[in-house]
C-alpha cells in the first residue's frame, strides 16, 4: 500500500546542513559620531525577578534600610527610562501572582516638578507582542509587525509615539513621589507561567528628581482577585527593601585577559540616548561610494570583545552601577542610532549602490574580512524595525519602515537600492532603536553593484 509521508516528516528525517563560515572581503570602518550626553535609567538586572525588591534605585541612601541598594544620582532635564524584566513562576507553580513593575519618581525640591512624557511605550510578551516566527524582511509602514515586547516598544518610540497608558505630563509636588508606571506581568493563564515586559520612556523634567524601579507581587482583594500595589506600598518597599533576587551572573572584569566573557545584565545609569553621525569621508561633506563590486561596512552596537576589527567599543558608559552588574551598557539596548549618509558617485559612469543591514559573526578582528554563516545559525540575533529616508530615483521623497529578522551570521538583503548618475550625490538617512532581545553587533553595509 502506498503511504504518503507529510512534508514535515520528511523534513525531520533530513539532517539540517552544517553551517559553513564564509568570508566577505568588505572593509570594516569605525562609525563616525558619538553618543550624546543624555542619561539613561537602565533597569535590566535581575532580568528574571522571582523575589520582590528593588530593581534599580538612584535615590540617596540616607534613611534607607539597605544603603547599598541606592545609587544617589539625580536626573534633571532630558533623560530616558529603560526597563526590561521577566516574571517566571515555573519554579513556584503554586504561586501564580502577577509581578508588578513600578517606576517611582521623587521630587526632593521645594517647588513642583513637571515631567513631560515625550515618547513612551510598554508591552508584555503575552499577549501584546509574542515572539512570532516572521519573515526576514517585511515592509512595516503601519507599525503592526513586531516580534517581542522590546521590538514593539522601541518601534513605537522610533515613530515618536506615546502609548495612551502614559500621561502627557506628570506633576510631582515638592517633597513628594508619584508613580510613572504601575503595571503587571501576569503569568496565571500562561503555559508555561513565564512572561516579560519591556518599557522605554523619553522624558524631560523641569527640576531634579530621583527614580527607582521596583518589583512587587500583586496584592489580594477580599474576593480573591488581584490589585496593584499602592503608592504607599511602593514607598515602603523602596525605604525598607533590598535588591531583588536571585541576582544575575556577575560580569567579567573589563581588563581580564583570556577566558570566557560574561557581560552581565545592566542596572544603573548610563550616558547616551542617541548616536548621531554624519557618515562622510574624512575632511569631506559626502561619502564616496565604493568601487563597483566592492563594499564597506560600519559597526553598529559594537562592544568589548566584539569590535569587528574597528577597535571601536560603542557601548554606553555607566556612571552609576551595582557591583554585580554590567560595567557598560553593552549592546546599547534602547539607544537610537541616527545616521546620515550623503552618498556620492565620484565616477563618470552610472552606478548602482545598495545599503544593507547585516549580522556577521562577533569577532574582535577582521583580518580575513567579515564573516558570515551559510546557512545562517539557528539563534535569532536581531528582530526589530529600521527606518530609511531618502529621495527615490524618480525624485520623490521616501520614508520606509522595514521589520528585519536576522539569525547569527546572516547576510542582509538590500534595504534600498539607488541609481546614481555621474557625480550625483544623494542623502540616505538610517535610523533605528536597538531592540531588547537582540544580540550585538550588527553592521550597515554600503555596496556598489557590478554593472
Amino acid at each position: 500500500m502506498f503511504v504518503f509521508l507529510p512534508t514535515l516528516t520528511l523534513a525531520q528525517a533530513t539532517p539540517a546542513p552544517t553551517p559553513q563560515e564564509i568570508v566577505q572581503p568588505q572593509e570594516m570602518r569605525s562609525l563616525p559620531g558619538q553618543l550624546d550626553s543624555t542619561p539613561v535609567f537602565n533597569s535590566n538586572s535581575p532580568e528574571v525577578v522571582q523575589k520582590e525588591g528593588i530593581l534599580l534605585s538612584t535615590f540617596p541612601p540616607t534613611g534607607k534600610r539597605v544603603a547599598t541598594a541606592h545609587l544617589n544620582q539625580a536626573f534633571n532635564g532630558r533623560f530616558d527610562i529603560f526597563a526590561h524584566h521577566i516574571a517566571n513562576a515555573i519554579p513556584t507553580p503554586t504561586d501564580l501572582r502577577s509581578l508588578y513593575l513600578g517606576i517611582l519618581i521623587h521630587n526632593p525640591g521645594t517647588q513642583p516638578v513637571t515631567i513631560d512624557v515625550l515618547q513612551a511605550a510598554s508591552y508584555l510578551s503575552q499577549p501584546d507582542a509574542p515572539f512570532l516566527a516572521l519573515p526576514d524582511y517585511q515592509d512595516n509602514q503601519n507599525g503592526k509587525i513586531f516580534a517581542g515586547p522590546g521590538g514593539r516598544a522601541v518601534g513605537e518610540v522610533l515613530r515618536g509615539q506615546r502609548q495612551s497608558i502614559f500621561p502627557p505630563q506628570l506633576v510631582i509636588p515638592p517633597g513628594q513621589s508619584r508613580m510613572m508606571m504601575n503595571l503587571p506581568i501576569p503569568v496565571s493563564t500562561l503555559t508555561p507561567p513565564l512572561n516579560g515586559r519591556s518599557t522605554l520612556m523619553r522624558l524631560r523634567s523641569t527640576g531634579s528628581v530621583y527614580v527607582s524601579s521596583l518589583g512587587m507581587f500583586a496584592k489580594p482583594n477580599t474576593d480573591g482577585s488581584e490589585r496593584a500595589p499602592t503608592l504607599e506600598e511602593w514607598q515602603t518597599l523602596l525605604d525598607t527593601g533590598d535588591l531583588a533576587s536571585p541576582r544575575d551572573k556577575a560580569p567579567t572584569p573589563i581588563d581580564q585577559q583570556g577566558g570566557a566573557v560574561i557581560y552581565g545584565r545592566v542596572a544603573g545609569v548610563a550616558v547616551g540616548s542617541q548616536w548621531n553621525a554624519q557618515v562622510v569621508d574624512p575632511g569631506r561633506s559626502y561619502l564616496t561610494i565604493p568601487a563597483a563590486g566592492s563594499a564597506f561596512s560600519y559597526g553598529l552596537s559594537t562592544l568589548h570583545k566584539g569590535t569587528l576589527g574597528t577597535e571601536q567599543n560603542q557601548s554606553a558608559p555607566m556612571i552609576k552601577r551595582y557591583d554585580d552588574t554590567a560595567y557598560q551598557a553593552h549592546g546599547n539596548y534602547a539607544i537610537e542610532y541616527r545616521l546620515s549618509l550623503p552618498l556620492k558617485n565620484t565616477t563618470e559612469q552610472n552606478q548602482t549602490v545598495a545599503i544593507a543591514f547585516e549580522t556577521p559573526l562577533k569577532r574582535e578582528d577582521t583580518k580575513q574580512g567579515v564573516r558570515f554563516l551559510q546557512p545562517p545559525g539557528t539563534q535569532t540575533s536581531f528582530r526589530g524595525t529600521v527606518r530609511l529616508r531618502y529621495t527615490s530615483d524618480l525624485g520623490l521623497p521616501q520614508t520606509r519602515y522595514i521589520h528585519l529578522v536576522q539569525k547569527r551570521g546572516q547576510q542582509g538583503k538590500p534595504l534600498v537600492t539607488l541609481q546614481l548618475k555621474p557625480n550625483e550625490q544623494r542623502l540616505v538617512q538610517f535610523d533605528y532603536i536597538y531592540p531588547p532581545d537582540a544580540t550585538p553587533p550588527q553592521i550597515l553595509t554600503v555596496k556598489t553593484l557590478q554593472p
